[in-house]
């Protein structure tokens, strides 16, 4: 996980609607200069999109988000995703995502939470919903007590509070879907898409 991650900041997550959108979505984000992204496994088309991202668009790597149980676990990698994403865990959830070998990312918002993960072998967390769940201030005051235990705050995150959370220690990135506008999406408006992927880009880099 970390290793995937390294050197980047955000991660575009899409609710994909229409799977003809899925691959001039990708190529306009990755154009942009994001080309790691999480396709939610919200709509009936979600596999569809991820399958073709994975295949017709390898510039991107691509994973599957909203992971809920098993089932999802195992129609995800069929599909290709590259990596795991849920908003939660459980004993089986864990079971299954890290029995995949594929980085893995599970959501935790309370200490509990945060420490069953650990328990279960995973220090890479979602934190969802993240300002609902207490944004920056809360993840600020977890950087104390869960040494070695990073964050990708996801939830209303957004070009005006990026630089809040990417300030943070144990925070290295940040997931969001601010750069694609669901009227740019609607009107496939892909260049606008584009350029706000690259303007997401440029004010990660101003951040730390």
């Amino acid at each position: 996980m970390h290793a995937m991650f390294r050197d980047v900041k955000v991660i575009p997550v899409l609710t994909i609607e229409d799977a003809a959108d899925a691959v001039p979505l990708a190529q306009a984000l990755a154009k942009g200069g994001l080309r790691v992204l999480e396709v939610t496994l919200r709509t009936p088309a979600s596999l569809a999109a991820l399958a073709a991202i994975s295949r017709e668009v390898p510039e991107t790597t691509v994973g599957a988000g909203t992971v809920l149980r098993p089932s999802d676990v195992t129609r995800a990698r069929e599909a290709g995703a590259k990596f795991l994403v849920s908003p939660g865990l459980t004993p089986d959830l864990a079971a299954a995502g890290l029995g995949t070998g594929l980085p893995f990312l599970p959501g935790a918002v309370t200490p509990s939470e945060i420490m069953s993960a650990r328990d279960l072998g995973c220090s890479f967390l979602k934190f969802f919903p993240a300002e609902p769940a207490g944004g920056a201030a809360a993840l600020r005051s977890f950087a104390a007590v869960f040494a070695g235990v990073a964050f990708c705050p996801t939830g209303s995150v957004n070009a005006g509070n990026l630089a809040d959370y990417l300030s943070l220690p144990n925070v290295p990135l940040v997931g969001g879907s601010w750069m694609m506008p669901l009227d740019a999406v609607a009107a496939r408006a892909w260049d606008r898409i584009e350029r706000a992927a690259r303007d997401a880009v440029a004010l990660a880099e101003t951040c730390k």
